[in-house]
């Protein structure tokens, strides 16, 4: 998919960097050139002759080499390639670019260029969270560029949280999301799937019968229609999709902060089977039988992603939020009322009662729930109906 293609690559300073040498010989495995560029810091982290070495190409470090400028060098730099990836793309980075700084190399083909860029940030959580990050990234999403990530999960600083770059696999499979074609390229979508765990203890936990199959499906069926997709999974017993940003999370709550992380998008599909309550006073250490009797559980609600997402503003709702409703009885009529309730646009409903086989199994059976009405789908493999879901999504995203 990347053959004839030229990434210009500009690594960031920071930890994060060295995963740039991974993304280098992924790229070229999958048939780009890579142009390499560092930042000064970037140095610290990684050598130019170790990243010009898997390129097969200079390392671009310096915007007053005398032999590059001598022929407008940075302005060359920036026009023939067909994508600028950075990776990673620190908090000093973003801001530099969405301020219109051009003190550097890295900075001045930012400013430069006319060619597609995407951005991979990784930083600290509360680098990432601070006001001043968030509208750098609200102001560069604004100027057309594209974002991958940032995961969620333990950083080198010892926090946790969103601020890890995202895994050099899931760069590459938005660079190719980002060149192939269909009815939804260019369009970014959330996709949750799989169960989530919610501990009672380092051991135990709550959990249910999701294996994920049905979310992996839409997955790799928005993928084959050229969307962008961040696939945010709990622990699933199916494989992930390929082509796809993975997010693996345990809990509810890591769910929502992963999706949180991922906005905006176009569209989200929230098809985890996310456990309505958590364990409030889950034991540090494994619960012992005791002759006092059973243990005392507390439990608390978990945080509603589906009716969270819906009723963000205008600005960072998607256009097209669908839910999933795993009912056991009068599923037509209790999904029109999470519609409702929750404020997505649609529904994706299903009875999952004991003898349908459903949950866990490899086929299923829907209904749809618009503002239009309710439409049955009959009994279908679940990659069948994954399909039908991704090209109805693909029509109403025009």
């Amino acid at each position: 998919m990347l053959h004839d293609k030229r990434i210009l690559l500009i690594i960031g300073g920071g930890i994060a960097a060295y995963k740039s040498l991974e993304l280098i010989r992924l790229l070229r495995t999958a048939g780009a050139a890579v142009t390499p560029v560092m930042t000064r810091a970037a140095s610290e982290f990684v050598t130019p002759l170790s990243v010009a070495a898997l390129a097969g190409e200079k390392a671009y470090t310096d915007l007053f080499d005398l032999t590059d400028e001598a022929e407008m060098g940075h302005i060359q730099l920036s026009r023939v390639a067909d994508l600028i990836v950075v990776a990673p793309a620190t908090a000093d980075l973003m801001a530099k670019a969405a301020t219109g700084l051009a003190g550097d190399l890295a900075t001045t083909l930012l400013l430069a260029t006319d060619t597609p860029v995407m951005m991979a940030p990784a930083m600290n959580v509360r680098m990432w969270d601070h006001p001043a990050t968030q509208r750098n990234l609200a102001a560069l999403q604004g100027d057309g560029v594209s974002f991958v990530g940032p995961d969620v999960g333990d950083m080198a600083c010892g926090e946790y949280g969103p601020g890890r770059l995202a895994e050099p696999a899931a760069i590459l499979a938005a660079i190719q999301s980002h060149f192939a074609s269909g009815p939804l390229s260019g369009k970014h979508i959330i996709v949750t799937s799989g169960p989530t765990h919610e501990p009672i203890d380092p051991v135990r936990y709550i959990a249910n019968r999701s294996s994920g199959a049905q979310g992996t499906a839409i997955a790799q069926a928005l993928v084959a229609l050229g969307a962008q997709v961040t696939f945010v999974t709990g622990p699933a017993s199916v494989p992930p999709p390929t082509g796809v940003t993975l997010v693996k999370v345990e809990t509810a709550q890591q769910m929502k902060d992963a999706v949180m992380a991922a906005l905006p998008a176009q569209a989200a599909v929230f098809a985890a089977a996310v456990a309505d309550w958590r364990v409030a006073n889950a034991g540090t250490q494994k619960i012992k039988k005791t002759a006092g009797g059973l243990p005392a559980l507390e439990f608390a609600e978990n945080p509603d992603i589906l009716a969270t997402v819906s009723s963000l503003d205008a600005a960072m709702r998607p256009a097209l939020v669908v839910g999933f409703a795993a009912e056991t009885q009068d599923v037509t009529e209790l999904a029109r009322q999470k519609r409702a309730r929750k404020g997505c646009d649609w529904i994706v409903a299903n009875d999952v009662s004991d003898g349908t086989g459903i949950m866990g199994g490899t086929e299923n059976a829907v209904t749809l729930i618009t503002a239009k009405g309710a439409e049955d789908w009959p009994r279908m493999a679940k990659a069948a109906v994954a399909q039908r879901l991704a090209q109805r999504m693909a029509e109403a995203l025009g």
